[in-house]
């Protein structure tokens, strides 16, 4: 008979790379709270709380917003298996892993696509998109807002006109913008948008936020195929997010709990106090981190304040350096993808971990770590 493990004791780290992110206490009780079943009146009223919550944290009004049960990725999927159809085109910026992934996503829906190239550590502009539509029609066109990556932070500036001129919807992937920086899904004319729960929102991994406009909606209702995931298809999952309540999949109740609790705590700080937060430590993060020598690998105009993407000096060795940094001060940093891997670390200030004390803490560690040995 093998030997049972003892009970779980997880060390405690500071989570300072690209999420997950530390997870407010208020949030790790909020998982604590008894189990209901997922058609219990109490917890039907915790699904339209925070289906309203997610609205404001979207900056939209439409009436088709809810948690997927899953992860970002899972929130991504949603959208283009819902949106997209065998033979539909889509116009997709690639300039970083996850410009690549909706590309991916896209392809297996069936859709032809089209790439918008872009280097990574750069934003996109309307006319890239525009250059590469090249006077075509389009179902979709989509890009990342905050491209975890590269700490990226895409303008949304001009993309509703561009889409309007290729005939397309626009998705967005906001999922390390959400709670942490301004997302305004209806100002900007975005019809479709997809977060996560793990990072400026510092709740576990494992919920996806979405939100659909009217006329995504009117789209995913008039679909002449049926949807390509089961679990993933909104005109079986609003029966239950909606008024009927219909059975689809068995929610994951405490980690709505979970995002309940989060997204409140986002909404009790107020978001453009929360933006400001971010941006004040994010500034403070890059000050200390070339005053170190370091150089950041984004121009200053399209960087995210909550994820810094720093060249790994010459002679450092990345994942030796991380794992000092991990053992030494009990911090998570994040090594580059892509070509950024080996020469880029990714330092995340989200959420609950967006503090002067964390900046301090990491720009100690990194000292230390750059010292002669």
């Amino acid at each position: 008979m093998s030997k049972i493990p003892p009970p779980l004791n997880p060390p405690r780290r500071t989570l300072l790379g690209p999420g997950p992110s530390d997870v407010a206490p208020s949030v790790l009780l909020a998982m604590a709270q008894p189990t209901l079943g997922h058609l219990d009146p109490a917890f039907l009223l915790v699904m339209d709380e925070l289906a309203l919550m997610l609205r404001q944290l979207f900056g939209t009004k439409n009436e088709c917003t809810l948690p997927m049960s899953g992860t970002g990725s899972a929130g991504m999927e949603t959208v283009f298996v819902n949106l997209l159809q065998p033979g539909d085109r889509a116009l997709i910026g690639v300039n970083g892993v996850f410009g690549m992934r909706m590309a991916e996503v896209a392809r297996r829906c069936g859709a032809e696509v089209v790439e918008v190239s872009g280097e990574w550590g750069r934003a996109f502009t309307p006319d890239d998109f525009t250059r590469a539509a090249a006077g075509q029609k389009f179902k979709l066109m989509a890009l990342v807002h905050a491209e975890t990556s590269t700490g990226v932070l895409q303008s949304m500036d001009g993309m509703r006109d561009v889409a309007d001129a290729c005939g397309a919807l626009l998705a967005m992937d906001c999922v390390t913008s959400i709670g942490g920086i301004a997302v305004q899904v209806d100002q900007w004319g975005i019809d479709a948008a997809y977060a996560g729960s793990q990072k400026c929102l510092s709740c576990p991994p494992g919920l996806a936020p979405v939100t659909f406009s009217p006329r995504a909606a009117d789209v995913i209702r008039a679909r002449k195929t049926a949807v390509q995931s089961w679990y993933l298809d909104l005109n079986l999952i609003l029966s239950y997010w909606g008024g009927e309540r219909a059975y689809h999949h068995t929610a994951p109740i405490n980690m709505l709990y979970a995002l309940h609790e989060a997204s409140r705590l986002a909404l009790e700080e107020g978001l453009p106090e929360r933006e400001k937060r971010h941006f004040k430590n994010g500034r403070a993060l890059v000050a200390g981190l070339e005053n170190l020598g370091l150089q950041h690998r984004v121009p200053e105009s399209e960087r995210l304040p909550q994820l810094t993407a720093i060249a790994i000096p010459e002679g450092i060795d990345d994942g030796t350096a991380r794992s000092f940094l991990l053992n030494e001060f009990g911090i998570e940093i994040g090594g580059g993808l892509g070509p950024m891997k080996g020469n880029t670390w990714r330092i995340g200030l989200m959420g609950a971990a967006s503090t002067p004390a964390n900046v301090a803490l990491c720009l100690a560690g990194i000292s230390k770590l750059l010292e002669p040995r």
